[in-house]
């Protein structure tokens, strides 16, 4: 409230937004923990899971005693106890093309704290159908990156990666690991990049990768271009 960057007419504005955070793990528990503190008046909660013991030691909402429980329910508990001013709605389900437009159509900004290309591709696709910002990260091991998708002003998801690798080419966290501070580390930007955008405040990550190495600790950010021919948000695509 004290901040002139926010003050009490961004702390209404933010009170008046909405936000969807699909994936309720190691990357989505620390971004709405931070939107729910924050005042974002509703917030939701997309994962079909449930948490299991290897989960807890990056997804910090959820205890010994939740294994077994849904991440989306047990993450509403506690984001209400965080602060019950806040509406949050959960979806225990696998988003996929039967559901996608009507779950995200209710959110001003969309959250992609996914793990896997199928979902980063089908939530850009409709993003961009939508004209919804797409705040992207992605961990793995001690490496994260972070972008915010939302054509036409920038890139699109597709943009950057036109196809996605092949599957014995990628390794999930579950099979690589990740340390636990780097999905906050991500996940925090996610939030920050959410607020900048329901504030209404600029630059955002739009046309930027930020790339983070746990190794020695450096940001490097890389510029990303909208591509022309782009099959979902291209601009021959829609003449």
């Amino acid at each position: 409230m004290i901040m002139p960057e926010v003050g009490p007419a961004g702390q209404r504005k933010l009170k008046a937004s909405s936000a969807v955070v699909v994936g309720a793990g190691g990357l989505g528990v620390p971004a709405a923990v931070y939107l729910a503190t924050a005042g974002v008046g509703k917030i939701g909660l997309v994962d079909g899971d449930i948490i299991e013991l290897p989960n807890l030691h990056r997804q910090f909402l959820y205890s010994a005693k939740d294994v077994g429980l849904s991440k989306a329910d047990t993450a509403r508990d506690r984001l209400a106890k965080l602060n019950p001013n806040v509406q949050v709605v959960p979806y225990r389900l696998r988003l996929d093309s039967s559901n996608v437009m009507r779950i995200l159509s209710g959110y001003d900004v969309v959250i992609d704290a996914t793990d896997n290309f199928p979902s980063r591709y089908l939530i850009n696709d409709a993003c961009v159908i939508l004209g919804k910002p797409d705040v992207y990260a992605s961990v793995l091991r001690l490496e994260g990156q972070a972008s915010v998708f939302f054509p036409p002003g920038g890139p699109c998801y597709r943009c950057l990666y036109p196809t996605p690798p092949p599957p014995d080419e990628v390794r999930s966290c579950s099979e690589a690991g990740v340390l636990g501070v780097v999905t906050g580390i991500m996940g925090g930007l996610q939030a920050a990049q959410a607020i900048s955008i329901m504030l209404g405040n600029d630059p955002t990550l739009a046309g930027r990768l930020l790339l983070f190495d746990g190794h020695d600790t450096t940001f490097v950010e890389l510029k990303v271009k909208r591509n022309k021919d782009c099959p979902v948000c291209g601009i021959t695509q829609r003449k």
